[in-house]
């Protein structure tokens, strides 16, 4: 099968007026911001776990480079990104000067390449610019990009980096100093007295950068502003003119109380100009999945160049420590252009930088499996992991019982959000709850995440063991929790049916004070099963959540105009939000689609429910796309899903947002991802049904993966398979095609 490698490409012939109008552009856990305005060359550089004191997501800098004489100045231009290869090209002409410069990130080696080539003798002028040469005082809602938000108890800085010219080189980085917000929360918390148990990611941390070239010597110290912000820059120039000039900029966090090893490692960063495995890395990425529209329909084109350019925007961080950011991931940009009231530096994003938001973040991740990148799937799962302790002894201190407490608005060091914990808390308030309206009693975002691990296991053959007590003891708060909180209330535990009874809940931020979430039931009893069938388990662990699964109340039902519906939960006292977790049992948690029981009710819910007509939308984390994909509803999830993936509106297609986050909003990105992948495919046990809500006039060459280590590749060309491709063989017999 022949598919599409060069018209995917994204090419630009002028030049951008400022860097919203930027390409992305990285690997490893790299993303640059690259754009050219007014003749000069700039890069924002980014990092994955470039977190500060304050918790702020900090980048590394700016880059801004100019060539003398300059080929920008002449009438020809273009930037391209050449997604098969994971690079970006620029090339410029100015009368007889011809140049090309070649922008990459080096996928196994934390460097940045700007590989320069004329056809006559130029002279480069590189400069590193930083805003953060002195301490800055964040006020307002600049502290949103941080993890004091609203709520910041006294004065907050962010305090200066150091940066000086190393022999011929500019030498900058970051050092936490000794107290943070880490220390701030868990006083807050009440956890002192179990402080050095708790796992701190902010502690000793150093991050930064080393920029050098060829034949380059420092020129300089100088000041300017770019937009509302000031900044300093050190300059480095060519000491001869060349036809060829490569720069680097070696990028390097590490962990440790010595400057001095921080600065050994990042000089003995690998900056070989070898890029041939990174593209190797690139070619294989593409190879491993893709889905290529070609319609006579320019939305759904649209559609699926998107796709293919937000997947190349995950990309770049397959290896990073910390999970890909939902509000803007390695490609924020500043601010004001994205709300002109915000006139801050770069370094701001909505949401936080450190603070973990599981409803944004899961849709980010959820895409992942079906595209066969489960690798890049590690690091979400390993933040949870990280933080397993910190959310057992949270429990522990708080109600006395076992099982990790994850919050939904959850920081990297694994507590609750400090503002939506809550400052101004009523006296004998638990203090493992949060005193905020939308997040009470929201505790079971993780068992989307446990779920995810489980779903890698079958999907790829992964080996999960290590994950096992992140799901135990996720699922273990639960059973512990509401029996805790039923002994309050009474002498029995469970009600006249034998079952928990969870209460006070939440269904997602928007029924609130629930009693039986749908969201909540049908997550417990997804994830149980699920670990039920995972082969590893002991006789006694089997038993254990066996029982457990016993408990789990049912999904309640309603009656709207006639028709039988999933309702949110049993009771609920407010609305919050405008989510519908009612249905939840239909994305994420399969109870109801295609070939199973009860779709009609679970279409009568998206049809009829007042609640979710009302919020139905293709913006930010909204999932209606989705549910319509699941349900077989094709003129819905078409229309919703190719809404959600059209253009952004920007000069790059894929930035989107703000929607309720920032831009560029990746869970915008990912749940138009999970809606197109579950259009063209899903899947029930070892059951695989192809085209369920997929239009026939819509010509795709398609390679996703299914359970069971298999891949489906497949050509639909007016209206009918042409091709398809099932590996193993085995499976083909399970494939069942659904367009007419």
């Amino acid at each position: 099968m022949q598919r599409a490698t060069a018209q995917e490409n994204l090419t630009w012939t002028s030049e951008s007026k400022n860097a919203s109008e930027s390409m992305p552009v990285g690997g490893g856990d790299i993303g640059l911001n690259l754009w050219v305005e007014k003749g000069d060359v700039y890069l924002y550089l980014a990092k994955s776990g470039t977190f500060d004191e304050n918790n702020t997501l900090l980048k590394l800098g700016r880059i801004k480079l100019r060539l003398s004489p300059n080929p920008f100045e002449g009438q020809t231009f273009k930037q391209e990104l050449i997604l098969k290869d994971g690079y970006a090209r620029i090339e410029a002409a100015n009368r007889n000067l011809n140049a090309q410069i070649s922008v990459w990130a080096d996928v196994f080696n934390p460097v940045v390449h700007l590989d320069i080539k004329a056809n006559k003798k130029i002279t480069a002028l590189a400069s590193y610019e930083s805003w953060r040469y002195e301490d800055r005082v964040t006020k307002g809602k600049e502290n949103n990009q941080n993890s004091y938000k609203w709520a910041p108890q006294g004065e907050v800085k962010t305090f200066k980096d150091q940066i000086g010219f190393k022999d011929n080189a500019v030498q900058f980085y970051h050092q936490n100093k000794a107290q943070t917000v880490f220390d701030v929360a868990v006083k807050q918390q009440g956890l002192e007295d179990r402080k050095s148990e708790l796992y701190n990611p902010l502690k000793n941390v150093i991050f930064g950068g080393l920029l050098k070239g060829d034949n380059m010597i420092p020129a300089g110290i100088d000041s300017g502003r770019y937009l509302n912000t000031p900044y300093k820059s050190w300059k480095l120039k060519s000491n001869k003119p060349a036809k060829a000039v490569n720069l680097t900029i070696a990028l390097n966090t590490l962990t440790t109380e010595s400057f001095q090893e921080w600065e050994r490692s990042i000089t003995e960063t690998n900056t070989e100009n070898n890029q041939t495995a990174s593209k190797n890395w690139w070619n294989e990425y593409w190879e491993k999945s893709f889905i290529y529209i070609n319609a006579k329909n320019d939305e759904a084109n649209q559609t699926g160049r998107n796709y293919q350019l937000f997947r190349y925007m995950l990309g770049c961080n397959a290896f990073g420590k910390y999970p890909t950011k939902f509000n803007g991931g390695l490609f924020t940009f500043d601010p004001q252009l994205t709300d002109t009231t915000l006139k801050y530096t770069p370094d701001f994003r909505n949401w936080g930088g450190g603070t973990h938001t599981a409803q944004n973040q899961r849709l980010v991740y959820w895409p992942m499996l079906k595209s066969g990148d489960g690798d890049l799937m590690k690091p979400q799962f390993d933040f949870y992991l990280n933080l397993l302790k910190n959310a057992e002894i949270r429990t522990q201190a708080a109600w006395g019982h076992q099982g990790a407490s994850f919050t939904e608005q959850l920081e990297n060091f694994g507590l609750p959000n400090p503002a939506e914990y809550g400052w101004k808390r009523p006296t004998g308030f638990n203090k493992g709850m949060e005193y905020n309206a939308w997040l009470e009693y929201e505790w079971d975002t993780v068992l989307e995440f446990c779920l995810m691990i489980l779903e890698t296991e079958k999907y790829s053959g992964a080996r999960i063991e290590k994950y096992l007590p992140l799901i135990e003891s996720s699922l273990r708060f639960f059973k512990e929790h509401y029996t805790f909180l039923a002994k309050e209330r009474g002498a029995k535990t469970l009600d006249a049916n034998g079952h928990l009874v969870l209460y006070p809940g939440s269904g997602a931020e928007t029924y609130k004070m629930a009693y039986n979430s749908t969201s909540t039931v049908a997550a417990l009893k997804t994830v149980l099963q699920s670990l039920l069938a995972h082969p590893g388990l002991s006789d006694q662990q089997k038993t254990y959540w066996e029982e457990m699964l016993k408990t789990i109340p049912a999904i309640t039902f309603r009656e709207i105009n006639g028709h039988k519906t999933i309702a949110p939960a049993k009771l609920w006292e407010r609305i919050n939000n405008t989510e519908s977790p009612q249905l939840y049992p239909v994305y994420p948690w399969g109870i109801y689609g295609i070939g199973k029981a009860g779709l009609d009710t679970a279409i009568n819910t998206f049809r009829y429910d007042p609640d979710v007509l009302k919020f139905r939308s293709y913006i930010g984390w909204k999932q209606d796309n989705i549910f319509a994909a699941r349900l077989g509803l094709t003129d819905d999830a078409a229309k919703l899903t190719a809404a959600k993936l059209k253009d952004s509106g920007r000069r790059f297609p894929a930035f989107w947002g703000p929607g309720f986050d920032w831009a560029p909003d990746h869970n915008w990105g990912g749940s138009g991802m999970i809606g197109l992948q579950e259009m063209l495919m899903q899947v029930d046990g070892k059951h695989i049904y192809l085209f369920p809500a997929w239009p026939k006039d819509w010509d795709v060459h398609f390679k996703l993966h299914a359970p069971y280590q298999t891949t489906v590749e497949g050509t639909l060309k007016n209206g009918k398979l042409i091709d398809l491709k099932v590996l193993p063989e085995s499976r083909k017999a399970d494939i069942k095609i659904m367009i007419e």
